[in-house]
Order: structure tokens, then sequence, then C-alpha cells
């Protein structure tokens, strides 16, 4: 199928569908009950970029800017960008250990209900077969179809498959290249790996340096044959879509994926940042940050377990898990869902530290998902002291949680109220279930720990409501399950 008939298949599959491509139909889009209550999935970024495994995964930008720590780490070791340029990474991507039945087991065991690999990052290499660029993983590197193989081992553990693209920087994502004697000096033509290369814009405005439209074709194409392809059930798209160009092809594909989606009988999402979507006609998505409070709407964030890439490096610089399942029930409780990666290496092997975190919030969540699956916030997201930065790229702020942090959510007539850091006394003071609280005016029946055996006692007073434990200790958060009437 050519360019043309691929256009027009879209066109009619949007005529005759319920959804449109303006903004008014798009906003009767609802959000799946099913990612409402999966709460915590997995992001992979593995690509081509982790053969070099320097930096993080915007080696193929940077390693072109002269002066750059990435540039004259590729002189050093690789040689002049004439003669080893990134496409002469690609057979050195060779996924020689990649088991997707392996990535599947363990990303079960981690407890997340929906995986999203990157289909396509910013430079350019498709990880799946593809009839829009030879430069794909089928035809290249591995020769496999990579997202093929992860999609029939994580829906045969019922893991929600879904993926992402961030295709769209790729317009200027290799531009300077241009800039002295590299081999993106060659001609580029629509589906090479390096086109278009067009200059990178200085301050990433809404309309500085719109795509042509025939990259913007080209990007609806790859991104509606990835729906075809795939049916994922998630469609992730990461920033510079907000750039206003590429509005009218958001709208076009939204329309086509969400009248796709009712033809396979099933309920899809697509995320985004910024204000790339008008509200409500898709999940907002908050990049390396979340926000302060409860939200009226469902959002979710993405982070990675490593602080400093998003890609497998030799120097990640890792959160711990405790960390990350404070940041996972603070998001959940202001009515959020985590999105985490993880960067595997470029043989397909997955770090042992990374394991490690996966398997460590696996554990917790075996005994505390109950307050986190299926879940829903409360009245109140929580109290305590600790203020948590609102926005994108705060996460790199360490949070210093007290076991006054307490955070909760709720399902049928259970209350969840999780500590934060459980305090070695084992006393915890909850101030919004005070008597004449403004949050719950009902009575408690019953309260436990997740975890543990032993019954706590409790009193409450018009300070709070105090429960005391003997011997619960833990240096991950604590959850006390209250049955209320």
């Amino acid at each position: 199928m050519d360019k043309q008939q691929y256009l027009a298949r879209i066109d009619s599959t949007i005529a005759n569908g319920r959804f449109k491509e303006d903004w008014s139909s798009l906003s009767e889009y609802r959000v799946p009950d099913w990612y409402r209550q999966a709460k915590f999935g997995i992001f992979i970024h593995w690509g081509v970029y982790s053969v070099p495994a320097f930096g993080n995964e915007w080696y193929p930008r940077n390693m072109y800017m002269q002066g750059s720590k990435e540039y004259e780490h590729h002189l050093a070791v690789y040689g002049p960008h004439k003669e080893f340029g990134y496409k002469d990474f690609i057979p050195l991507f060779k996924a020689e250990s990649f088991n997707a039945e392996e990535w599947a087991e363990l990303f079960t065991q981690s407890g997340a209900k929906y995986v999203m690999p990157v289909a396509e990052h910013h430079d350019g290499f498709q990880m799946y077969r593809s009839d829009i660029s030879r430069y794909n993983a089928f035809e290249m590197g591995p020769k496999r179809d990579l997202l093929a193989e992860m999609q029939a081992a994580f829906e045969k553990r019922n893991l929600v498959f879904s993926v992402s693209s961030h295709r769209a920087e790729h317009w200027f994502f290799m531009s300077h290249g241009k800039a002295f004697d590299s081999d993106i000096q060659e001609p580029l033509a629509c589906g090479d790996l390096y086109w278009p290369a067009m200059p990178e814009p200085e301050h990433q405005s809404l309309h500085e340096s719109p795509p042509s439209r025939e990259y913007l074709e080209d990007w609806l194409i790859r991104c509606c044959e990835l729906v075809d392809r795939y049916q994922p059930k998630i469609f992730y798209f990461d920033w510079w879509i907000q750039n206003a160009a590429f509005k009218p092809y958001l709208q076009k594909f939204a329309a086509y994926y969400y009248n796709k989606a009712e033809e396979w009988g099933c309920s899809v999402a697509i995320n985004y940042k910024h204000d790339a979507f008008v509200f409500g006609s898709a999940v907002l998505d908050i990049e390396r940050g979340q926000f302060a409070g409860l939200m009226p709407f469902f959002w979710q964030t993405d982070t990675a377990v490593a602080r400093n890439s998003w890609c497998y490096t030799d120097n990640n610089d890792y959160k711990t898990a405790a960390e990350l399942i404070r940041d996972l029930v603070d998001i959940v409780s202001k009515n959020g869902n985590l999105l985490l990666n993880i960067g595997p290496k470029a043989d397909g092997t997955i770090p042992e530290e990374d394991k490690r975190i996966l398997l460590q919030i696996g554990d917790w969540l075996k005994i505390n998902g109950e307050a986190i699956y299926d879940a829903t916030f409360w009245r109140t997201f929580g109290e305590g002291p600790t203020e948590v930065a609102e926005g994108q790229f705060t996460d790199g702020q360490k949070k210093s949680f007290t076991s006054e942090d307490i955070r909760f959510t709720f399902k049928g007539s259970t209350l969840y109220a999780t500590v934060l850091q459980y305090p070695d006394n084992g006393i915890v003071r909850i101030r919004s279930l005070r008597e004449k609280s403004p949050y719950f005016h009902g009575l408690i029946r019953e309260i436990s720990v997740l975890g543990f055996d032993e019954q706590p006692t409790w009193t409450r007073t018009e300070e709070g409501l105090v429960v005391s434990t003997t011997n619960v200790a833990s240096s991950e958060p604590v959850v006390l399950k209250i049955e209320i009437e």
C-alpha cells in the first residue's frame, strides 16, 4: 500500500466511525476502567542507542554536537563521525540474548499490569517490522520483529500491551551532523534513517520550525501502522507533538485510533504531554514529575529507575525501590498511575539492578496491592508536612517523607492509610480521621496492618486517630487497612 492509499484508508475509517477529527468529537472519549484500575506499568527504552550506552538515550543527537561529552567520547572510542556514524551502531544492535518470555515473567513478578516498549525513539530506528522504512529491527540489526515477540509474551500473561512513539522530534534530532564533516552529509530522502535533519528549534515554541506536510504525513502513517499491526491498548506520545503544525494530524490519528478500537471491541488510551491534546480527549502524562495534590481527572506519571538516563548506561544513578514505592502510593492517592521505565542492555538482557528494583516493588505489591489496584482516591489524598514538588522534571528532588506523611486510597467500605515512613515507636497519628473531621464522620469497625499479624490498638480523639503497634517495622511504606461504616 503506497502513501496515498494509506492516507485514504485513514480517512475512510474516520468517515465511517463515531469519532471525527475535531476536538468536539474527540472530547467524547472516556478513559478505560481497566487503565484506571491498573495503577502500575512498565516503560522500556531499548534501541540502537543502547549500544554506545553512554550519557543517555539522546546519544544519537549529542554525538554530533561538537564539544559535547558524547562527541568527544565518540571520537575517542569509535573515530571520526564521517567514518563511523550513528547508523554504524545498527549492526552492533543484535539483541542476541533477548528473551521476551523472561521479560514477561519479570514484569509479572513486578506487579505491573501494562507494559510499554518504545516503538520508535527520536533516532528514527523502528523496533518492529515496518513497510515505511527499511531502518527497522526486522530488516537490520537483530532482524527480528521485537515488538511482536514482546506482544505475544506479554499478552500471554495478561499484561496489557502498549507502545510509545517519539518520532515527532526526529524532525530536527540529527541536524547537528550537518554542521561538520559527518555521515549526515549524505543525501537524505524520506525513509532514510537521518531524514530530514532540519535545524533544531532554539526555543521549541509551538510555531517554531514547523514540520513539512511530507514529514507530518509520514509521521501519521507510522503511527497508524503501529495501530494496525499491533493493536496497542495505550499509545504514548513524547513531547514536541504540541508544535502547532501537528494539531490536525493529532486529531486525525486520535479519531483513527479510537475508531479502530471500537472495531476491535476494546477501549484504549492516548498519553500526551503539555497541551498537545485538548483536555479530556486523551490522558495527560507528567514526565519525571507529579501533582502536589488530588486531581479531579485521571493522569499518569512516567519516570525511570535511573535518575540520569532512560536507557541503559554503564553509570546509571539508580533510585531505590522504597523511593519508587512511595512515589507509586503518592501518585495513586492523587488519581494517577505510575509508568516506570527500565533500560535493557543492547544484547537484550535486563541489568541486575533494574531486576532487583522491580522484584522488590513486586514483593511489596504482593502484600499491599489491595490498597493500590482497583482502588480509588478518597476525599483527601493524604496529610503530612512533606511537600511534593509539582510539574515535570521535579522527581530529581529527593523527598524526605516522615511518619506523619500518610496517603489514602479507598475501595468499597475500606479506607487504606499508607504510612510512607513507618515510625520506630509504632505510633501513627492520622489527623484526617480525628473526631469531627471534615473528611470522615462515620464509624471505624476494625483496623489491621497489611503484611503483619499484629492486631493494633487504636483510639480516636479530637487530635486524630492514634494507631499503636509493637511489632511492626519496615523501611518501606506500611498500609493500615481501616474498615469503616
